[in-house]
């Protein structure tokens, strides 16, 4: 039997602007199939066992022919049950997702089309420009300039009237405005050019027909980009409002769960927000002990509550069976919370030394404490019971795996959140301006920091929401 294959739109540019109904059919991916020009956050939706399979289609770079994403679309299919073909804005516009669907149907296989946001309509509105608007335009036009037999001529669309809409048209910007103006459009006409269009990096050059390539040219705009003709070009809706960190850009670094909580914080405040050294969660092999024998379990994560309500689900063990829970900080108590579970140890610091500590205070002789927690976990935590004489099992339930290459970081301020992180940045070549101001979420992290460079501070709060008011705070002084 072979599978079914979604046909998704991931929407214009950032990964919130996929439908609830793409999202959900993402999560419950066994492959994902997907082009370049989507947010890098939407793959990590998937679940962690669900094959990737990136296939480029950028402008000027395509990585893979078009027939060869049909044979792997068709490869997947007969290897796996759900199959998530992930295609930026919607299947059907520009996005050859007709001739996808052609090649499955011929081949039998089962397919469905998920619609998703065009960048012709949400790059203008998000501009500020309306594709349509009562009394100046009552139609808009989605043109491409590109097709099988190369450049087409757009002079028959210079007296469509409306608002004429050119998607993958950079190229030829200055080509393109000659044939209009050439064809009878009026050089006044508003135009606009909207570069890397819904994402963070959004910047849009606003013009008249006659003066837009020189403007666009001398403002570095870059592909891909979208370009609107016509009156409703000269509005500007929305356009003069500002967010506390506009202009500012962050880079994050972490586990999926860490960065798409920071992300929309950060995005929410109008930051520029870029990902780098992508970590995601690897469980290990490890059995559940008999939780009656331990009158304390110790968490030190949010990934690692995770990992043990898995754990207690795949082994259908209530969670009465629990003892008393200790946990490192805010963060992993808030993960516990949100199952309805709360922590009846918090140390005072944040940190494996604290919590060693506090455990000391707090155990009594003779009870034994269980430890759940990474692979990398800090020393102290042991070391701090090992003193205080307290008995206690060590169980590593997860490590982390870094999925790209660090690279070097460019922005205002770049963000860790674990001690992992940091040795995963800088031991695989990641590098950051001198101007970039580097954060970290608490004191654990921040020592491994400091073995690696002195530019470095400490969140005002270990947690996401911490470090974003970190950020405010620098900039609203």
């Amino acid at each position: 039997m072979s599978g079914k294959v979604y046909l998704i739109g991931a929407g214009c540019g950032t990964a919130d602007l996929i439908t609830v109904r793409g999202l959900r059919l993402l999560q419950q991916a066994d492959c994902v199939v997907y082009d370049a020009l989507i947010d890098p956050a939407l793959p990590d939706a998937a679940p962690m066992s669900a094959v990737r399979i990136p296939v480029g289609k950028r402008a000027g770079a395509h990585s893979e022919s078009q027939e060869r994403i049909h044979e792997i679309l068709l490869d997947a299919a007969e290897k796996f049950g759900t199959v998530v073909r992930l295609k930026g804005g919607d299947p059907f516009v520009f996005g050859r997702g007709g001739e996808e669907a052609l090649a499955l149907g011929e081949a039998g296989i089962a397919y469905e089309i998920v619609p998703g946001i065009s960048s012709c309509i949400a790059a203008p509105e998000l501009a500020g420009i309306p594709v349509t608007h009562r009394g100046v335009s009552r139609s808009f036009h989605v043109i491409t300039t590109h097709s099988d037999g190369g450049w087409q001529d757009v002079q028959p669309y210079a007296k469509l009237g409306g608002t004429l809409v050119f998607l993958m048209g950079f190229g030829h910007l200055r080509e393109m405005i000659q044939e209009l103006v050439h064809a009878g459009m009026p050089e006044r006409t508003p135009a606009a050019v909207i570069s890397k269009g819904g994402t963070p990096e959004q910047r849009c050059v606003r013009s008249c027909v006659a003066q837009l390539a020189d403007d666009t040219e001398q403002a570095g705009l870059e592909a891909p980009a979208v370009i609107v003709v016509g009156e409703t070009a000269g509005y500007s809706f929305g356009a003069g409002q500002k967010h506390p960190l506009s202009g500012i850009s962050v880079t994050v670094t972490g586990t999926a769960h860490f960065r798409d909580k920071l992300t929309f914080l950060l995005q929410k405040n109008g930051a520029v927000v870029r990902q780098a050294c992508r970590m995601e969660i690897v469980p290990m092999a490890w059995k559940l002990p008999d939780l009656s024998a331990f009158p304390w379990l110790v968490l030190t994560s949010a990934n690692g509550v995770e990992q043990l309500l898995d754990k207690l689900r795949n082994s259908r063990t209530d969670l009465r069976a629990l003892p008393r829970i200790a946990v490192i900080g805010e963060g992993t108590a808030a993960a516990l919370e949100r199952h309805g579970l709360f922590p009846d140890l918090l140390p005072e610091e944040f940190t494996a030394a604290s919590l060693g500590k506090a455990l000391a205070k707090t155990v009594q002789p003779g009870e034994r404490v269980l430890i759940l927690r990474a692979a990398q976990g800090s020393p102290a935590l042991p070391l701090a019971l090992d003193a205080a004489e307290i008995p206690y099992t060590d169980i590593r339930t997860y490590d982390v795996r870094l999925t790209d290459k660090p690279g070097h970081a460019d922005s205002d301020y770049l963000v860790f959140a674990s001690a992992s992180g940091v040795r995963a940045y800088y031991e695989n070549g990641g590098t950051a301006a001198d101007h970039t101001q580097i954060l970290c979420i608490g004191a654990v992290t921040a020592e491994v920091i400091s073995q690696y460079t002195a530019n470095y501070r400490i969140a005002a709060r270990p947690a996401a929401d911490g470090i974003l008011q970190t950020i405010l705070e620098d900039h609203h002084a």
